[in-house]
């Protein structure tokens, strides 16, 4: 996300050099970040009609990468696109649901078809279609794509166009404070003057002072805000509203399956909440399980819990495909989800009381694939003052002090 903030910043500028920007790396070797241990899906089908609106725009730019993060004398980037689609299946009780969201998703112009049972039979034979009253199957600009790259061309071409990069680890907010009067009682407004950041491996720290901050920290955004004084005033007034993004671990099995699904399988999700998808082309899928509230794992370290797969998903697999009976586990590995306990939904903007923080985080598992769109409305908001490509305001801080959920049912 910072990246993409930092290439949009450049790109829209009034002027060249117009505008310096500094992206802060905590970790330059990218081991822990979300983006690149994530399955790296792109799709149109949400709920939401913005969400919907960042998709198809972001499946634009994936499609033209060249046109906008092309790097004079480097070689062309390829993201290894595939655009296999996504499948949705639901149950008797969710049927409804789904139509309803495929209805939402055709006015906002995504090709979105509707399957039934002996359909999706005939469409996929590996598939055993019990419990399925009705399917949704994305036509076009859906799929999976490698997120290293979309990451490494984001960089590369901000860099390449004046964008600096500072690795090391915020540490602290120098802040400038206000008390004023107004309706709601008196209230605190601060611009953040510097910020302290904590070279790697050393006791060194550099000030860099700044106009304005964009937290892009992802499932650490909170602690971040936090420094800026968000969400530590008294409980019930506007200064104790916290940013409402917390870390949550989240893993990926990747298994072999030689006689599973072929060339045409899709990122299937199934009733169960179970997804997976094809990796590469000699019977590897790729998979989980987004757990219950009540199990949700351990976040202080990365390690995978095995028994999650044999207990939770494989039962699951081998039930909605066969052939997974005998499917073995290759690798795992796991990553944060940047999840917004508030409404799933991101938070892009200003904050009201911090005049120069703004916020693109709380994704809760789709960040990477709205990265385009979504890094372009922020640095809309910045140059031109107000959201121009998509009008996300519905996505603002502003919905957790008026206690507004904006809900999306399409969370994988």
């Amino acid at each position: 996300m910072g990246w993409s903030v930092a290439y949009w910043l450049k790109a829209l500028e009034p002027r060249r050099d117009a505008l310096r920007v500094v992206v802060v790396e905590k970790d330059p070797t990218y081991s822990r970040a979300s983006t690149v241990l994530s399955a790296g899906g792109i799709r149109q089908q949400f709920s939401l009609p913005e969400n919907i609106q960042m998709s198809l725009y972001s499946a634009f730019f994936l499609r033209t990468i060249n046109e906008h993060l092309g790097v004079l004398n480097e070689p062309p980037i390829d993201i290894q696109f595939n655009p296999s689609g996504y499948l949705f299946l639901a149950s008797e009780d969710e049927a409804a649901m789904l139509e309803e969201n495929v209805r939402i998703q055709r006015d906002e112009g995504a090709e979105v078809v509707l399957l039934s049972p002996a359909q999706l039979k005939k469409k996929y034979p590996w598939l055993n279609t019990d419990g399925v009253a009705v399917a949704s199957y994305g036509l076009e600009n859906e799929g999976w794509f490698d997120p290293w790259s979309l990451l490494n061309a984001f960089r590369r071409k901000a860099m390449s166009m004046g964008v600096y990069q500072c690795f090391g680890e915020v540490t602290r907010f120098t802040i400038a404070s206000t008390d004023v009067m107004t309706p709601e009682g008196l209230l605190t407004f601060s611009r953040i003057r510097q910020v302290r950041v904590q070279m790697p491996n050393s006791l060194e720290y550099q000030p860099v002072e700044c106009a304005l901050v964009v937290n892009a920290a992802g499932p650490w955004s909170q602690k971040l805000a936090e420094m800026a004084s968000v969400g530590i005033g008294a409980p019930n007034t506007q200064e104790g509203i916290e940013l409402p993004v917390e870390p949550r671990k989240r893993y990926l099995f990747l298994w072999h399956c030689p006689n599973g699904p072929g060339l045409d399988c899709p990122m299937l999700v199934d009733t169960t909440g179970v997804y997976f998808r094809r990796e590469g082309l000699g019977g590897n899928y790729l998979g989980s399980l987004s757990p219950a509230e009540e199990e949700e794992p351990d976040i202080q370290d990365l390690e995978v819990d095995h028994g999650f797969f044999q207990e939770k998903i494989w039962p699951c697999l081998a039930r909605r495909v066969p052939v997974f009976e005998s499917l073995k586990v290759k690798s795992a590995w796991a990553g944060y989800y940047d999840y917004n306990k508030f409404d799933q939904n991101a938070v892009l903007g200003r904050h009201p009381l911090v005049e120069n923080l703004l916020f693109i985080t709380g994704f809760s598992g789709h960040g990477l694939q709205h990265s385009p769109a979504a890094g372009r409305a922020v640095a809309e908001l910045i140059v031109e003052g107000k959201f121009k490509t998509i009008n996300l305001e519905k996505f603002s801080f502003e919905r957790f002090v008026s206690g507004e959920q904006l809900l999306e049912r399409n969370i994988v």
